[in-house]
């Protein structure tokens, strides 16, 4: 393998700004802004406006709105016919 072709692999804190939600992951992305993790010491922040705390899909708060029955219509549009 080469040396010094790869980007640095290091401990970053994604940061979720829409809700008080933090963690620690370690990646090729950096910043020149850093936070002090629980563990005493000082990393990196990168800062999300969305993650899986706080998107819809994932929180299960997410609704799926079947407008003039289209989900039906495709249905009996392309259903197998016997």
């Amino acid at each position: 393998m080469k040396e010094n072709i790869h980007p640095k692999y290091l401990p970053v804190v994604f940061q979720d700004l829409s809700s008080d939600f933090s963690f620690l992951t370690r990646s090729t992305m950096s910043s020149k802004e850093t936070v002090e993790w629980t563990d005493g010491n000082e990393y990196p922040v990168i800062k999300l406006d969305i993650t899986s705390h706080s998107h819809p899909f994932y929180t299960g708060k997410q609704k799926t709105l079947d407008v003039g029955g289209r989900v039906d219509k495709f249905r009996q549009r392309y259903a197998k016919k016997a």
